[in-house]
């Protein structure tokens, strides 16, 4: 008997199962100081996010260290040591195909920030001061 295609929505969740456990590994793997480089063993690296692609094929790692110091030295550090990253990956996911790594650092909190920041603006304050004023 044929074996029935996942529906999009298995799919979806498919992905998002396999990102969060790609985010677990490499976490342990940071946080147990296995890479081998004195950039990364000096600084808290977080992974924030691991983005899959659908296909399985790519995933796209979101890290931040610890206070946010030295971002662009942890990432570069990083995608030098990819290759020991994706063995590592590849032996503990269990997947037929190996997701080859990609570092970016994460802006999200940045952009939270600005956010944040916008929100807090007396402009923004007052808009929307009125609109709550005018709704009771």
């Amino acid at each position: 008997m044929a074996k029935q295609p996942f529906t999009a929505e298995q799919q979806s969740v498919r992905v998002l199962k396999v990102g969060e456990r790609v985010r677990h590994i490499l976490s342990e793997l940071l946080a147990r100081g296995e890479v081998h480089d004195d950039v990364v063993s000096a600084s808290h690296v977080s992974v924030t996010e691991v983005r899959m692609t659908p296909d399985l094929r790519h995933a796209t790692a979101y890290v931040k260290p610890l206070l946010g110091a030295g971002e662009d030295e942890v990432v570069h550090a990083l995608r030098q040591n990819t290759a020991f990253l994706q063995r590592e990956v590849a032996q503990r996911l269990g997947l037929k195909f190996a997701p080859k790594l990609r570092f970016r650092k994460d802006e999200s909190f940045a952009e939270a920030d600005r956010i944040e920041a916008l929100l807090r603006d007396p402009k923004v304050t007052r808009d929307l001061g009125g609109d709550l004023d005018e709704e009771e």
